[in-house]
């Protein structure tokens, strides 16, 4: 599968007390008690759990957490679940490296198997697995119908990349700290069942790209871009100069969304999930919009809102 927006076009139009003397010894702060090593404990000593270096657990503070017994630390390039497998397998910018399944998961990738098969796809050959052995290595309650595919990251685009892949008329979604991978997840899919040809986001207040998000978005991932970037208000400044009108949609936004004309390209701009969009955010947007919900209910979840908008986006293209 490929993803869209990202076909072979060519290039579209840009878018700390107080002094004291060197020589004098600090007095110990421990009111005269021998200090311990700089490593924490005396030698042979367990660690005390009220030592500031330690947790509770007598390890070094920051150190990872160990997982329950039984249990694997899920690995960022799980997918699990059918429809992000079986998107992933047949996606020609993934590369799969093991592919564990039930008995019950390979009938469900019967169709991707002969689809990566006539495409000339190189894909492990699957190993089959009893269920538990996928419940150890995923989060507790993950519904992965008997499939679990290690794969690598998708390649990373950049803002220029999208606006070069680009229509005179496409839309892109742009996160202002949407932090909630199911949220994220949950407006890739959307984005991709209307069109949108990339989500952003900034990428110190974005989730990762785990099982989770890729889960919730329910093949889209392999379809959407999720573009990083690491200065949300530059990435809207190169939208603009890329030929985007960007509006924000914000309780205050003057208008309904419907009201406004969308010129050519568009990025639908959406706010986090409790604060909305931050004031430099606003400011960069070229409109600001609301979307007309009525009482009691004032305002939708980021996920919803970002839905309607697409679709009302969309029919007017």
């Amino acid at each position: 599968m490929k993803r869209s927006g990202f076909s072979n076009q060519g290039p579209s139009r840009t878018g700390g007390n107080g002094p004291s003397s060197p020589n004098s010894p600090r007095p110990p702060r421990d009111g005269g008690r021998t200090a311990a090593p700089k490593g924490g404990a005396q030698a042979g000593e367990r660690p005390r759990a009220h030592d500031a270096r330690v947790d509770a657990r007598g390890e070094p503070r920051g150190a990872p957490k160990k997982p329950a017994p039984g249990k694997v630390a899920p690995k960022p390039g799980m997918l699990y679940g059918q429809h992000p497998v079986v998107a992933a397998w047949t996606n020609p910018e993934r590369r799969c490296k093991a592919l564990l399944a039930t008995p019950a998961g390979l009938e469900l990738m019967t169709e991707a198997f002969a689809q990566a098969k006539t495409a000339g796809l190189a894909r492990p050959e699957p190993t089959v697995v009893e269920r538990e052995a996928l419940d150890r290595l995923l989060p507790a309650g993950a519904v992965h119908q008997g499939l679990v595919l290690d794969a690598s990251p998708l390649p990373e685009l950049d803002i220029a990349d999208v606006a070069r892949a680009c229509g005179e008329a496409d839309m892109v979604v742009v996160l202002d700290q949407v932090t909630d991978p199911h949220n994220v997840g949950a407006i890739l899919r959307s984005a991709a069942a209307f069109g949108a040809k990339a989500v952003i986001v900034q990428d110190r207040h974005a989730p990762e790209v785990t099982g989770v998000l890729a889960k919730t978005a329910s093949g889209a991932l392999e379809v959407v871009p999720l573009v990083r970037v690491t200065n949300l208000s530059r990435a809207l400044t190169e939208l603009q100069e890329g030929g985007f009108f960007c509006v924000g949609l914000a309780e205050s936004g003057p208008k309904p969304l419907h009201a406004l004309d969308f010129p050519g390209r568009v990025a639908v701009v959406m706010g986090s999930e409790g604060d909305g969009l931050r004031r430099l955010t606003m400011e960069r947007c070229d409109a600001l919009a609301h979307l007309p919900t009525q009482p009691p209910i004032g305002s939708l979840n980021v996920s919803n809102a970002a839905a309607v908008a697409l679709y009302e986006v969309a029919r007017r293209r």
